[in-house]
């Protein structure tokens, strides 16, 4: 009778034990989110949904700080160091320019980066397959892609010999982009006219004088500015009748003529899993920087149409998404 008491007892005790802990606040994750747009936008959104299906849900597990910079460079670093001031434990950020404010911000709380032209040469890592430092992320290899961006243009554009390239010389992944285009330009016999903007405001003004210089095409290279005027690109170069290309699929959905990038699952898909990572405990200095393997060429016909041009059937052949 009494080894049943006791054993009654060690159970009570042990089920008020567990109920004690069950009813403990989880620990939540603290992210800070720091980026160079104004607002939420398609990959921070999948980002967040493909953690969700990992385990992590904003406002359960884990809290997601946001930071907007508004397409104002400047304001990266002030915002950077409020959001180190936060106490995360992980930071995320698209794009160099961020990248870099956070790496000026903090060296001890990890940093996963994504749309990193080249972080070696930004001085984010030490290399790519060692870091060494509290960063890492996928990097979008934009600086390599800028060769064979102008090779795609000129298989589009019949005789092609001039293209306008609008670039940001604020931003360093887009400097990165219009030196590595320069110097793949000239084994194409190509001449770049540049193009430097850095304010929404001057855009109509670049493609007049992308049309004075008789531009035959224009090149758009990434940065946070272009990713917020999608539309008004596409529309000012639909406008001047130039056949237009750029980094990203989604600049085609808004009216571009023709895009060559990474592809944008493979991208989202791999950086939800570095998050993950790091969140477990791994080290981002051991963390190999990650690289596109898969890259996708979208095509709009109903652009094409609207400046008079006919796409070449071998350029529309390698087309993954074709806008008809």
């Amino acid at each position: 009778m009494s080894k049943r008491v006791l054993c009654l007892g060690l159970g009570a005790l042990l089920f008020a034990l567990y109920s004690a802990e069950a009813q403990q606040p989880t620990k939540r994750a603290k992210i800070g989110w720091l980026s160079a747009v104004a607002s939420r936008n398609r990959g921070q959104e999948e980002i967040v949904r493909l953690l969700r299906e990992s385990g992590y849900a904003d406002g359960q597990n884990i809290a997601i700080e946001y930071r907007y910079a508004g397409q104002r460079l400047d304001r990266l670093p002030e915002l950077a160091k409020e959001l180190v001031a936060l106490k995360v434990d992980l930071l995320v950020t698209p794009g160099t320019p961020g990248a870099i404010a956070l790496k000026n911000a903090t060296d001890t709380i990890p940093i996963v980066f994504l749309d990193v032209t080249d972080p070696v040469a930004a001085g984010l890592v030490d290399s790519l397959a060692r870091p060494g430092r509290n960063l890492t992320g996928f990097t979008s290899i934009e600086s390599i892609l800028a060769g064979k961006r102008l090779e795609l243009l000129k298989e589009t554009v019949p005789n092609l010999v001039r293209v306008a390239v609008i670039w940001d010389p604020k931003n360093q992944s887009s400097q990165q982009e219009w030196q590595e285009s320069q110097k793949a330009a000239r084994p194409l016999n190509l001449r770049l006219y540049s193009l430097e903007v850095s304010s929404t405001d001057k855009y109509e003004t670049a493609f007049e004088q992308a049309v004075k210089a008789r531009s035959a095409a224009v090149a758009i290279l990434s940065s946070a500015l272009t990713a917020a005027n999608q539309e008004l690109i596409a529309r000012l170069a639909a406008r001047k009748r130039l056949p237009s290309i750029f980094v990203r699929s989604e600049f085609v959905a808004k009216g571009g003529l023709i895009s060559y990038g990474p592809n944008q699952n493979e991208r989202f898909t791999r950086v939800a899993a570095l998050i993950d990572k790091i969140l477990k405990g791994s080290k981002p200095s051991e963390i190999p920087v990650e690289q596109p393997t898969k890259f996708d060429v979208a095509i709009n016909l109903k652009t094409a149409k609207q400046i008079d041009m006919t796409i070449p059937p071998n350029v529309l052949a390698r087309a993954d998404n074709v806008i008809r």
